[in-house]
């Protein structure tokens, strides 16, 4: 039974720059949200991920998807209720019209949210929750907040459902294994890879034809990947590609595997909550920033040395080879993996945190 909050609307805008990632965490923020009785309409230049992501969206009665462009039509605008919330995801600027309209048609401003980037780095504490007065344009006077998703208390949380660990403990790992990899042998690893395009996977594909492992390839970047790489082995490891899922299906596949390869942001998360080793392949930024975030989050995980090698190699931060997936480092790795984990739970989540700031838990009057 959902809690009475139904009167409350929250604008959710997000800017598409890759399906899997912006868009993911926005879709994964919007099913929480509905789940605690919240209406929410997202704003998205770029919705045609969803069909594959959320499938079940078109038939969620308190939603509504919108193309960004409609933000900036007065005839759209003008039908709208007026929402308690705005979010601004990921530095995404809302469209002036659409404020405007929020200035001139309102007593009072709504809860402006900038929700950040992800980040273990040590300022990320000193930034979150900080007001971000308005100065030019036409909501001058108002005022935003940064809000800063994080891993420690201090921090605005991650995203996590409330039946997540429940969900996990009723899931039938051995079925799934049955069904995407039947001929998996006795003992070998099931491997999961979601990636850019990381400069050693041919030296892991190599690695792999040796063993009785078996890859799981993610579609798009890491399925192109694999098929570039393997144009150049005369014998190919055992693998097979997934189609695209949803993101239960996603988060299951992380439950099942044995070692994760995971990239971005969304699926690090979800990484987390799986509590199974995982490489990260972050983001990677022209002024290398990326290295400093990669390193602030390992030094977080308590990672030992090996996994942290292995990042590094990984992301192409340190020259070497990529190292085997020796018994004791995935003991290790898998340690670490639910050590970080527990530590996580013992925190308020992003939806809870966003929903008390925003002052939208009350009932609807």
């Amino acid at each position: 039974m959902h809690s009475r909050q139904t009167g409350k609307i929250w604008d959710i805008f997000c800017t598409v720059i890759d399906n899997h990632g912006d868009l993911g965490v926005c879709w994964r923020l919007t099913r929480q949200l509905l789940a605690k009785g919240l209406r929410v309409r997202l704003w998205v230049d770029d919705a045609s991920a969803l069909a594959w992501m959320a499938p079940e969206a078109q038939a969620i009665r308190k939603l509504q998807v919108l193309p960004w462009n409609d933000a900036s039509q007065s005839e759209v605008l003008t039908r709208l209720q007026p929402a308690d919330v705005w979010v601004e995801a990921f530095g995404c600027i809302l469209p002036e019209a659409f404020v405007a309209h929020g200035v001139a048609t309102r007593t009072q401003q709504p809860a402006w949210i900038n929700l950040e980037y992800l980040s273990a780095e040590n300022w990320v504490p000193r930034m979150h929750g900080l007001p971000s007065p308005v100065m030019s344009g036409p909501a001058k006077g108002w005022t935003k907040t940064f809000f800063y998703p994080g891993f420690t208390s201090d921090t605005g949380g991650l995203l996590r459902e409330t039946d997540l660990l429940e969900r996990q403990e009723r899931f039938d790992r051995n079925a799934w294994r049955q069904q995407h990899a039947p001929n998996l042998a006795p003992g070998s690893l099931l491997i999961s890879l979601f990636c850019y395009e990381p400069t050693v996977l041919p030296q892991l594909l190599h690695q792999l034809v040796d063993t009785p492992h078996h890859l799981l390839v993610t579609p798009g970047r890491p399925l192109a990947a694999v098929r570039q790489a393997l144009a150049h082995m005369p014998v190919p490891p055992s693998w097979s590609a997934l189609p695209y899922t949803d993101q239960n299906g996603f988060d299951e596949m992380l439950w099942t595997c044995d070692l994760n390869f995971v990239r971005g942001e969304d699926s690090l998360v979800r990484a987390l909550w799986a509590g199974q080793p995982f490489i990260w392949h972050i983001y990677p930024q022209g002024d290398n920033a990326h290295h400093a975030k990669l390193e602030a989050f390992l030094e977080w995980m308590q990672a030992p040395e090996s996994l942290r090698r292995a990042h590094r190699v990984w992301n192409g931060m340190e020259a070497g080879k990529w190292l085997a997936i020796s018994t004791a480092a995935l003991t290790d790795w898998t340690t670490c993996a639910q050590s970080a984990r527990q530590r996580l739970r013992e925190q308020d989540d992003l939806v809870q945190q966003l929903i008390t700031h925003s002052g939208t838990s009350c009932a609807a009057p």
